[in-house]
């Protein structure tokens, strides 16, 4: 009988989860995020109970996952995970091993174990959603940071008079509200319709663009000066945009030229890994804790 391990992503709004065995990742149908911790934990429980899972579950979670403690700081969209100690309860409760980690720091783990960061020696991961995460590898392992803000690329501050950061600024969602507000037609756009209209010639949903590009760029480039890693990985859905990368990469080197650091070199890439990564980081941080 192979060795199967559950792995489990929480989200805000929805729990995916996958069986990993025969070092594949198989995806089950995904779930509403219980609204309490008692339903989480019995949820939990009935997936460990029909899947027969013996050797444990790998848990991708919002918050600043301290894996060693096994407790969850910072706040998150699912508030009942922070504060107690989750790991120690929820294996108990389960009755096998469980592990825990930061979910963009899941997606930075699955490239470095087996996508596009395998095998270098440094590499940062910005993943862009409805805020921006991220996170840092060095010598081939995460580097959470003293106090975990490792990767928090999001706090970056890009407008020192409105204190506006980058999760304001770079994010798509963030882009996507700003637009509705300006175009006030009582129409909630999302990012996909404000690309296609700005290549429609909508003035507007350029200048928006335009704006959420720049951001970014900047974002990029002062991760590079301070890092300087030899990749910059891209994830998130809008990772997908053939255009995205072409014009972070024009931008960037435009932004480094302008700045006296035209040898430092940009290389930026897509993650190879999309709505899978946190599941296959999860198991990442499994498999190493058990080790």
């Amino acid at each position: 009988m192979s060795q199967k391990i559950l792995a489990i992503d929480i989200g805000g709004s929805a729990i995916k989860s996958g069986l990993w065995e025969n070092d594949e990742l198989t995806e089950l149908p995904s779930f509403e995020t219980p609204k309490t911790w008692d339903e989480m934990k019995a949820y939990l429980k009935s997936l460990v109970e029909e899947h027969q899972i013996t050797e444990g579950v790998a848990i991708s979670a919002p918050g600043a996952v301290n894996a060693e403690e096994g407790v969850i700081y910072g706040v998150s969209a699912v508030p009942y995970l922070h504060r107690f100690p989750i790991k120690q309860e929820l294996a108990e409760f389960l009755g096998v091993p469980v592990s825990f980690q930061n979910d963009a720091n899941c997606a930075a783990l699955a490239e470095v174990w087996q996508g596009n960061a395998k095998g270098l020696e440094s590499a940062a991961m910005m993943i862009i959603g409805t805020g921006i995460g991220g996170g840092v590898v060095i010598n081939g392992e995460l580097r959470t940071g003293a106090n975990l803000f490792g990767g928090e690329f999001g706090y970056q501050i890009m407008n020192n008079e409105t204190l506006e950061t980058l999760s304001d600024l770079g994010s798509p969602v963030a882009m996507s509200k700003r637009y509705s507000k300006i175009k006030a037609d009582e129409h909630e756009y999302s990012s996909k319709e404000i690309f296609d209209l700005a290549e429609a010639g909508d003035e507007l949903a350029q200048e928006q663009i335009d704006q959420f590009y720049n951001a970014l760029s900047i974002g990029i480039y002062n991760v590079l000066i301070s890092l300087d890693p030899d990749r910059v990985l891209i994830g998130g859905g809008i990772s997908t945009r053939e255009d995205l990368l072409m014009n972070l990469e024009k931008r960037v080197q435009e932004l480094l030229l302008q700045k006296g650091a035209k040898e430092l070199k940009a290389s930026i890439m897509p993650c190879k890994f999309l709505s899978q990564a946190n599941l296959i980081g999860a198991v990442c941080q499994f498999l190493t804790e058990q080790k």
